[in-house]
């Protein structure tokens, strides 16, 4: 059974997030099973800080990216939209190239709140960054 109030356009995401920091970052929505959402971002010179890894702080960015996308697909566009309210992450691994995917999925999908668990892994699949992200469920139609 799936979570999504209609079906996920991945190209629409995509395009929409195109001239937003979700482009300028590189991050690309990849997939949407049943109950998740997946993306990946570039570990490149827009993402990376002075030390030469990830920005842990551009992770906070794709994890919200994803929990808020995937917000927006579970509610009704016509009556409700969802920001973010809270976040938090810790950064368990270092990466400095090549990709790192996140993947969200529902924790809690209540009337007024969700909460997501957003894990970001390297190529390898070792993880690197978990995120727990509460959104707001408003009630006005949405704007996404």
């Amino acid at each position: 059974m799936t979570i999504w109030n209609s079906s996920p356009n991945l190209e629409l995401l995509n395009e929409r997030g195109a001239l937003c920091a979700n482009g300028h970052l590189g991050i690309e929505m990849l997939e949407a099973g049943d109950n998740y959402l997946k993306a990946r971002m570039p570990v490149d010179a827009r993402t990376r800080q002075p030390a030469g890894v990830l920005h842990g702080g551009v992770s906070v960015v794709l994890a919200e990216t994803l929990a808020s996308w995937a917000a927006s697909l579970v509610v009704d566009p016509e009556k409700h939209h969802c920001v973010g309210q809270e976040i938090n992450a810790n950064h368990v691994r270092a990466v400095s190239d090549g990709w790192v995917y996140g993947v969200a999925r529902p924790l809690h999908l209540g009337r007024t709140s969700h909460v997501w668990d957003v894990r970001i892994s390297d190529e390898d699949g070792k993880l690197v960054c978990v995120s727990r992200v509460t959104m707001a469920v408003l009630q006005s139609a949405s704007r996404y």
